[in-house]
């Protein structure tokens, strides 16, 4: 919903502000103002929206209604949802309400309808947009996402560029609340110290909670709290990044509202998104969220210490994943035992080692750039200059005009 609605857009505060509103304009840029100010938000509020029939010999259709403001009563007594069977299903990644069932079929549906298979279960889904709002087409809602991604795009590209020029490898870490990420995240703080230097941006909804527990380690943190939004943005992270200035060749760790929906969708000019997976959450969520679990790059499947009292499937888990994702990295790791951390944090010292590599490349590259252009220019200031041929040509005249002149002297 958030890429529709944009919800929490106007509630979101970088610690250190006084309360103050974060904006980002259509145009990518950013400002904030302290609450203080009063200020109106106008919503355009369209009721062009469509209204799904399901009738009593199984046949279906959809017809738009368009509604005065305040006009929402619908004496008409249909069903507006889409009715799909209990079969295990679930939508690709990056595809509009395509299907794949336990028993291997698959199809697809371009937008809302109802789609009944026998028992039933309500799918809001499967539409163009993978969402539904009341009182919107599937039409607007994809013109809508668009508009939002594609600004928080445009903040995300400067992040990427602002992180690369510096050595910066950040990461995106993503999960549902409980999964352990604080906890996991200042493990890996206090064994990276002396090695890599680590600063990290905390997401919450509310409290300075996260962000106290990793100031506590020693490591630089902001708190940006969200309000009612369920996600960071980009511009949101652009504004810490200004304020927390990490160091050149470190690593960003941004941990985000606790969520396996939204985050999915936006880009914060990370180089990577990590979900982290608790052992106490069920091995089917790769499957009830996908959208996350084919964004992010590894799956850090946490609290394995947990396993002996669980009867979480490891192997189903881990199969789920990379049917969503074939190419998803995975690693068991225990905040409280310790175990799988070593490989954890080589992942980290790699990526890390890759993003110096490539600013100290970028900058013999410019440094190149630049010796090529000083002598480029000293060349053409000791280069002798070439004579105008226009010049040249009327100094030989006079030469030869002054020999014909000599030889007609007596």
């Amino acid at each position: 919903m958030c890429m529709t609605c944009g919800c929490g857009k106007d509630e979101a505060r970088v610690e250190g502000d006084e309360h103050a509103h974060i904006h980002t304009h259509a145009d990518g840029t950013t400002h904030s103002h302290s609450h203080e100010y009063e200020h109106e938000h106008e919503h355009e509020h369209e009721h062009e929206h469509e209204h799904m029939h399901t009738h009593a010999d199984g046949t279906t259709h959809s017809h738009a209604h368009d509604h005065t403001p305040g006009e929402h009563d619908h004496p008409h007594g249909h069903v507006h949802e889409n009715w799909h069977d209990a079969k295990e299903h679930w939508h690709e990644p990056g595809t509009s309400g395509w299907h794949t069932h336990a028993d291997g079929s698959a199809h697809a549906h371009p937008d809302r309808h109802a789609h009944e298979h026998g028992a039933g279960h309500l799918d809001y889904g499967s539409g163009a947009a993978g969402a539904s709002a009341p009182g919107m087409t599937q039409a607007r809602m994809v013109r809508i996402e668009r508009d939002i991604l594609a600004k928080n795009d445009a903040v995300a590209q400067r992040n990427r560029a602002w992180l690369a020029q510096r050595g910066i490898f950040a990461l995106n870490l993503v999960s549902s609340p409980g999964s352990g990420k604080t906890t996991l995240l200042v493990r890996t703080i206090e064994q990276l110290a002396g090695l890599i230097p680590v600063t990290v941006i905390e997401g919450d909804q509310q409290t300075t909670f996260d962000a106290d527990r990793i100031r506590a380690t020693g490591a630089p943190a902001i708190q940006i709290n969200t309000g009612k939004g369920c996600h960071l943005d980009a511009a949101m992270v652009e504004t810490a990044l200004g304020r927390l200035a990490p160091a050149v060749d470190s690593v960003l760790m941004v941990e985000n509202v606790g969520n396996l929906v939204c985050p999915a969708g936006f880009d914060l000019g990370e180089a990577h998104k990590v979900v982290v997976l608790s052992v106490t959450e069920g091995e089917d969520k790769p499957l009830k969220y996908p959208d996350m679990f084919h964004a992010a790059a590894l799956l850090l499947l946490n609290k394995v210490d947990l396993l002996p009292h669980l009867s979480f499937d490891v192997e189903r888990c881990l199969a789920n994943a990379r049917r969503v994702n074939p190419a998803i990295e995975i690693i068991e790791v225990s905040a409280t035992t310790g175990e799988g951390m070593r490989d954890w944090l080589t992942w980290i010292e790699r990526g890390a080692r890759s993003a110096r590599e490539r600013r100290l490349d970028q900058a013999d590259a410019l440094k190149r750039v630049a010796e090529l252009s000083a002598l480029e220019r000293r060349a053409e200031a000791v280069a002798p200059q070439r004579p105008d041929p226009v010049t040249a040509l009327q100094r030989r005249v006079a030469e030869l005009e002054a020999q014909i002149a000599q030889l007609k002297r007596p």
